[in-house]
């Protein structure tokens, strides 16, 4: 199935990209919860330009911030907020951004939800709760949906799920993973981290409380591959690769 999304991809990448003159190796710096669709895009477009080689690491946005504004050989920055990219561009080491993508939040729990959350009215019954830390974009989310649905569901909502938190992630992949590991009873992650994993359920969010999640990528000043870097961003921006993020479960418009 993936092979066969892939070889999809790989013909419309063909097709709608030149090949951008440099070769060697792009270095994209990405938010951990792109992994899924950047990696079926970069398989298309290394495929599509065979003296490329794209090398693509992923983390928290705050812990890719720190590592470009310390020099990392970041080409092209994706970050799941923005505020580090605005950071990035104030401080001029991103020349513009533009947001590419959105998401938006879940609660997840495990397949056989042992603190029976069905709702996000629910999460106080649980004991064990797991949010990305205050400086990961993930875990900032969160704590806005518990301070949105407070007047609705209680003053005492917000700080009786707080109360609950066991742990603090740096990354929505770690959040998760307390989840399926059955460390949890729930967890607050991105729509497109918690559709990509078999191992935990969805608990909806209502509209009215959640937040919506802009997604914006830069070019760095100092990349030695400007063109490829320009290529990669025009194929996230084209209507092949909203395609492939659209099937991972991403907003595109």
């Amino acid at each position: 199935m993936r092979r066969a999304g892939v070889a999809a991809v790989l013909a419309l990448v063909l097709a709608a990209c030149e090949a951008p003159p440099e070769s060697g190796t792009l270095s994209v710096y990405a938010a951990s919860s792109l992994t899924e669709a950047f990696g079926e895009l970069e398989t298309a477009f290394e495929a599509a330009h065979p003296d490329i080689d794209v090398s693509v690491t992923y983390a928290g946005s705050q812990i890719l911030r720190l590592q470009i504004e310390q020099g990392a050989p970041a080409d092209v920055f994706a970050s799941a907020n923005l505020e580090h990219m605005e950071a990035l561009v104030d401080s001029g080491l991103v020349a513009e951004s533009r947001v590419f993508v959105r998401n938006e939040l879940v609660v997840i729990v495990p397949l056989d939800n042992p603190a029976g959350i069905e709702s996000l009215e629910d999460l106080p019954e649980a004991s064990r709760i797991v949010l990305g830390t205050r400086n990961v974009p993930v875990g900032r989310y969160a704590r806005d949906v518990l301070r949105l649905a407070a007047p609705t569901l209680g003053e005492g909502f917000e700080a009786m799920v707080l109360s609950r938190v066991v742990s603090e992630e740096t990354n929505v992949r770690l959040a998760r993973a307390k989840v399926e590991l059955g460390e949890a009873d729930a967890a607050i992650v991105y729509r497109t981290d918690a559709g990509s994993s078999d191992r935990v359920r969805i608990v909806e969010i209502p509209p009215e409380f959640n937040v919506i999640a802009d997604y914006p990528i830069g070019v760095l000043r100092r990349t030695t591959v400007p063109a490829t870097a320009e290529a990669w961003v025009s194929l996230l921006m084209s209507p092949e690769g909203r395609t492939v993020l659209a099937r991972h479960g991403f907003i595109v418009e």
